[in-house]
């Protein structure tokens, strides 16, 4: 028996999920094939999380899992802040304090041509997921899970690739977050234009507040932003149709206590949180929380599956992100 067919075995009463939901674990994993970098930053329509829920591939298979939510009291003690105190009681008074913060940060030189983006990652799905695949199987596949990537800065012939529309570089994603205007309606209808939304077998294109937050999410995603930059992206955030901050820390797939700023999706019984370290504001990692309990139906006689509110489908924490001047440089 081969490799493939023991592990589609291994879980096959998994439900089969539709390719909206297996596109960003799919994506991620492959990316971290044999140490290659991520190739730069994506926003297909195909990530957004229809009400199935979002459910994370290893190679051709499915494995199913979700993780609960924390249920420890965020609101005891958090961390120290070298903002001040935290005000999460909106995501006007949020935002505005994390932008007014980052306005009095000094902005570094961009990076050179010759230097790599190294990015260090929690994902809780793909870590379970990888623990469930035999030892012998996982010695003879192709593939390994690492949480540490490294981009290239300058990657000119993807930038080039004409072919390729969904994704921006490195070095596109940082100067496309310096010009961005002051003015938020302004700065979010550039966004838009940049990552369209989509449409044909992707699914019918989003509307405006759902396209915004979704565009917003993956710039957010590119490292570095120059920090006047973000203190832009993050007030004009703030004035997202259905935008809201969660008025507690709440603790990320590492274990770190972050800000949650969130928007339900049009469609479906989810919604997506984007996480911010309170202490420099930084873009900190990534959730997708189920909003009302339910119960999907799976083909072929399989039993239901259950999604509770509360269970987090999609939980990614950036850890670690740093200019470098090598492949495989860690700072």
């Amino acid at each position: 028996m081969d490799e493939m067919t023991r592990l589609r075995e291994l879980r096959a009463d998994a439900p089969v999920p539709d390719r909206a939901a297996l596109a960003p674990g799919r994506e991620r994993l492959t990316d971290t094939i044999a140490g290659k970098g991520r190739r730069g930053f994506r926003a297909r329509a195909d990530w957004r999380i229809a009400s199935l829920g979002a459910v994370v591939a290893i190679t051709a298979a499915a494995l199913f899992v979700t993780q609960v939510v924390d249920t420890s009291d965020p609101r005891q003690s958090g961390p120290a802040t070298v903002a001040g105190d935290l005000d999460l009681s909106g995501p006007a008074a949020a935002l505005g304090r994390a932008a007014d913060f980052l306005d009095r940060q000094e902005v570094p030189p961009e990076p050179r041509a010759d230097q790599w983006i190294y990015l260090r990652e929690v994902d809780a799905q793909q870590e379970r997921q990888w623990a469930e695949v035999p030892a012998e199987i996982r010695k003879k596949m192709q593939v390994t899970y690492t949480p540490d990537s490294w981009i290239p800065y300058d990657d000119k012939a993807a930038e080039n690739d004409a072919s390729d529309t969904d994704h921006q570089t490195a070095r596109a994603s940082y100067r496309l977050a310096a010009g961005l205007p002051e003015d938020p309606e302004a700065l979010l209808a550039k966004l838009r234009k940049v990552f369209p939304t989509g449409s044909g077998p992707d699914g019918a294109p989003e509307a405006e507040g759902e396209h915004t937050f979704r565009a917003l999410s993956v710039l957010l995603e590119s490292y570095p932003i120059p920090p006047d930059a973000l203190a832009r992206i993050y007030r004009a955030m703030a004035t997202v149709d259905g935008v809201e901050v969660t008025d507690h820390l709440i603790r990320d797939a590492s274990g770190r206590q972050v800000i949650a700023v969130t928007r339900d999706h049009d469609q479906g019984d989810t919604r997506r949180e984007i996480l911010i370290d309170p202490v420099d504001y930084s873009y900190a990692g990534a959730r997708d929380v189920v909003t009302r309990t339910h119960e999907i139906s799976n083909p072929h006689g399989q039993p239901s599956t259950v999604y509770r509110r509360g269970d987090v489908l999609i939980d990614i924490a950036r850890t670690r992100a740093a200019v470098v001047d090598a492949k495989g440089q860690k700072p």
